[in-house]
């Protein structure tokens, strides 16, 4: 057998920081969502009262459910997070369940609608990479410059992290921090350019819960409906939130990993919060309801920016949405891959995904999940997929809370160098709100529903082929 020890590496290296951790959470939560999904809530709940209640809720169970993951992040500080916590909870079909669901369309999808992001925006500072763009057109299949571009950055920040950790985490932290201190900026400026009669209109009545729609005409709802209205909304707000976790997949390649990365994930949801929170302060104290419901294809930052900034001020949130997006698709490449290598290991996804290369990283699950991502970016579809990607991810995370109390149970003399802040109270307020979440999107928009549980569901024979493939190979290992 040739000797493979100068082409790759056994073990990850650990490089990263609890800066590094903090930077991956915030930047990963951060891509394109805050900048455009404000507008679908205000058309569900139509009222400034109700747009910040949709996002301060979201912002509570996000770090609640943070807050709760660290005791998990500090039991198993090892790469995979939470494909590890549902396997130790549970079993490894749970846990499968959840990692080809995160392969299928979690990841990949995000990755792609982030991808896209970007090369719309940068279509405002060169238009030749707009989307309007067809460059090639075959039957049903449209290619436009717009998705070419989403699939160059795709590949070329998967290239760059093939060439290990390092270089994706400085351009994780360099561009967090940029986009923070932007954000920052624009919020800044915002509450500086308040417009006082606007700001009053928007709030008289605060909590009047009802559709604001496109027209103008508003719908009344009945308070069965109000509920459906609000779980509605958050699935927006919810998915703009989503990949706070996304530190606990590198945690084999943490400095520290029993402390920083249940630090890390506190410190990143807590300042995302606050930047949401915020931003839509802004949205309410520069535009009315009816132009943040009405922004064109939903883009409120673009229109509150032309007010804070006049006529610069589109290009300036474009420059901000490229950089949010880019270092975005930068932290859920690099993170998303640590967990089909944890799978690998375990013989549930392509062997070659367990090993690492030269530079201490899963080189093979970086570029299938490109793959995938392009392939999702190239079919237009993967707008549809992301809408499911909210009710999938609560189910998971539910679950994954729900862990913390069987973990206790079966294992109640293991090492917990951090305990769930609030246990048991606030992990179950988490558990009672997701779950309700969940219900009403079952009762209100079945869609997201019955689509989401097709491709968890279509997981349950890949597991049990795997699972055969596994057996077949001992056997002819024995054989030989």
């Amino acid at each position: 057998m040739a000797d493979n020890s100068s082409s790759s590496s056994s073990k990850m290296k650990h490089e990263l920081s609890l800066l590094d951790g903090t930077m991956l959470v915030a930047g990963s939560m951060i891509g394109s969502g805050i900048f455009i999904v404000s507008a679908d809530i205000i058309r569900n709940v139509g009222s400034s009262g109700w747009l910040i209640a949709v996002w301060i809720i979201t912002g509570f169970m996000t770090l609640t459910a943070a807050l709760s993951y660290g005791e998990l992040s500090a039991m198993f500080p090892k790469a995979g997070g939470q494909y590890v916590y549902l396997k130790e909870s549970y079993n490894k079909l749970i846990a499968f369940l959840y990692g080809w669901s995160f392969f299928a369309v979690i990841q990949t999808g995000t990755i792609a609608a982030v991808g896209v992001a970007f090369s719309k925006f940068t279509a405002y500072l060169i238009p030749a990479v707009s989307e309007d763009n067809i460059l090639v057109s075959i039957g049903s299949l449209k290619i436009s410059a717009a998705q070419i571009v989403s699939i160059v950055l795709i590949f070329f920040l998967t290239f760059i992290n093939t060439k290990g950790v390092k270089g994706g985490k400085l351009i994780q932290t360099t561009f967090t921090l940029t986009k923070l201190l932007s954000l920052f900026g624009l919020i800044g400026f915002g509450f500086l350019a308040f417009k006082g009669d606007i700001w009053q209109a928007n709030w008289a009545n605060a909590w009047d819960l009802h559709n604001l729609n496109k027209d103008g005409s508003v719908t009344a709802l009945t308070l069965s409906t109000a509920l459906g209205a609000i779980a509605a909304a958050m699935v927006g707000s919810i998915f703009s939130s989503d990949a706070w976790n996304s530190v606990t997949f590198v945690a084999g390649e943490m400095k520290n990993p029993k402390r920083d990365v249940a630090l890390s994930m506190m410190l990143g949801t807590l300042i995302v919060t606050i930047i949401y929170v915020s931003a839509n302060v802004v949205y309410t104290g520069v535009l009315s309801l009816h132009d943040i419901a009405t922004a064109d294809k939903d883009r409120v930052a673009v229109a509150a920016s032309h007010v804070i900034f006049g006529n610069i001020g589109t290009y300036v949130i474009a420059l901000m949405i490229m950089i949010s997006t880019f270092g975005c698709n930068n932290g859920l490449i690099l993170s998303g891959a640590r967990v089909y290598y944890t799978m690998a290991k375990d013989g549930l996804f392509f062997k070659k995904t367990a090993e690492l290369n030269k530079n201490a990283v899963p080189e093979f699950g970086l570029w299938i999940q490109a793959i995938v991502a392009s392939v999702l970016c190239l079919s237009g579809k993967y707008g549809d997929l992301l809408d499911m990607i909210s009710f999938v991810v609560v189910v998971f995370y539910v679950l994954t809370i729900i862990g913390i109390y069987i973990l206790r149970v079966k294992r109640p003399d293991a090492e917990r160098p951090y305990k769930a802040i609030g246990y048991p109270v606030l992990p179950a307020i988490y558990i009672l709100m997701g779950v309700a979440f969940c219900i009403l999107l079952c009762v209100y928009k079945s869609d997201y529903v019955k689509y989401g549980l097709g491709i968890v569901l279509i997981g349950i024979p890949i597991y049990y082929i795997s699972k055969r493939n596994i057996k077949n190979d001992d056997t002819a290992d024995l054989v030989s």
